[in-house]
């Protein structure tokens, strides 16, 4: 088995949905990074690419993202839907390809506009069109439910199966916010960030977040329920690859890694409670890696909701100074298919801050399925 390293990696800023990249294509957005990357890292050499998408216009966009890229059309690239895990996915079998031999150098990642997501229609012979979703925006994800509002209601069900409070949400969204605040005042993600479109900042980040705008904030799925736009993900576009390599593409190439991938992990749960896989896919991770959540000297969890921060917070509350020391989500934003390439991003910043040796990233994804990624820092 080959050992696989992380050379490093770019993101895009994280715009508002019809905000800095409205008119921008994901595939145009990614093509631009990539062709950055790849100066920054002076690969001369692809042997594949391959991207996260979830709300796209369909087809294989990561084809036509490094065809626009002007990379060689001998190098394949191929595009994975795995919703909001798309990105990590596509990390884990980019590693998995290096890991078997088959390749020594991938670029993987992911890229989204909520801003230009298409509005789909079923056909007439299929019985979705008659039930009321002749048109829908947001896939069918379980087969016990069919809802735009599919990703909310989990998200509501897991704060009344486990009885969570205002309170404790509120916390993590003022927590959140003010990591990224502070981040994005010390520059702290400046060298992986690439400024694209005349881009200047991440949209999502409200400087004046506040406990009194949190109680003005609107309930979303109406009375008697918790899911506000404080405690949950705004809308995103964005674009993030990491670029991985073998040992011996390193040694070949004189090349010094940020990290090396020591563990992937894939679950699945129950789709209509989804934000309980991230915690469930590192249980799993950990387990399988020989190594206790105390060993881990960074977290970053894709907080799609504020839900998510509490159930850890629940478990570990001596962990969460280790817990997305740089804000998350529902700062950031969440470009879907791009999420898992942002927080493997962070993680590696936030490594190199704390002088941390493991790091773990999860996402949770619609559909009950959850990713996480081990990865373990090259000291300097």
């Amino acid at each position: 088995m080959e050992n696989v390293y992380i050379l490093g990696g770019m993101r895009s800023h994280i715009g508002l949905k019809n905000g800095i990249f409205k008119n921008v294509q994901p595939e145009d957005l990614a093509a631009d990074l990539l062709k950055e990357l790849i100066k920054k890292y002076q690969l001369d050499t692809i042997d594949q690419i391959i991207g996260g998408n979830a709300v796209g216009t369909g087809g294989n966009i990561t084809r036509l993202m490094a065809l626009k890229a002007g990379i060689s059309e001998e190098v394949p690239a191929f595009t994975i839907d795995m919703q909001c895990s798309s990105a990590c996915m596509s990390i884990d079998v980019a590693f998995a390809k290096i890991q078997s031999g088959q390749c020594d150098l991938i670029i993987a990642g992911g890229m989204e506009s909520s801003s230009l997501q298409p509005l789909r229609s079923y056909v007439k012979n299929d019985s979705r069109y008659s039930d009321g979703h002749a048109q829908y925006m947001v896939a069918q994800f379980s087969p016990n439910e069919n809802s735009d509002l599919a990703m909310l209601e989990g998200a509501q069900r897991v704060i009344q199966k486990e009885k969570i409070t205002k309170a404790e949400l509120d916390f993590w969204s003022l927590e959140s916010h003010a990591h990224a605040k502070a981040a994005k005042n010390q520059n702290q993600l400046a060298d992986v960030i690439l400024p694209l479109y005349g881009s200047t900042k991440d949209e999502g980040i409200r400087e004046h977040m506040s406990q009194k705008l949190l109680d003005r904030l609107p309930l979303l799925l109406g009375e008697n329920t918790l899911i506000t736009a404080g405690n949950s993900c705004l809308i995103n576009d964005g674009a993030a690859f990491i670029v991985l390599a073998s040992e011996k593409f390193l040694k070949k190439k004189g090349r010094a890694p940020l990290a090396q991938i020591m563990h992937t992990c894939s679950i699945g749960t129950n789709p209509l409670y989804s934000p309980l896989s991230a915690m469930k896919a590192v249980d799993k991770l950990l387990t399988s890696a020989h190594l206790k959540y105390n060993d881990i000297a960074n977290f970053e969890f894709n907080e799609a909701f504020a839900v998510i921060d509490v159930l850890f917070e629940r478990v570990y509350p001596k962990l969460v100074d280790r817990y997305n020391i740089l804000g998350g989500a529902l700062a950031y934003g969440h470009p879907y298919g791009a999420s898992g390439g942002i927080i493997m991003l962070h993680l590696l910043k936030a490594l190199e801050y704390t002088k941390g040796l493991y790091g773990v990233c999860s996402i949770a994804g619609a559909g009950g399925l959850g990713s996480a990624i081990l990865i373990k820092r090259m000291k300097a």
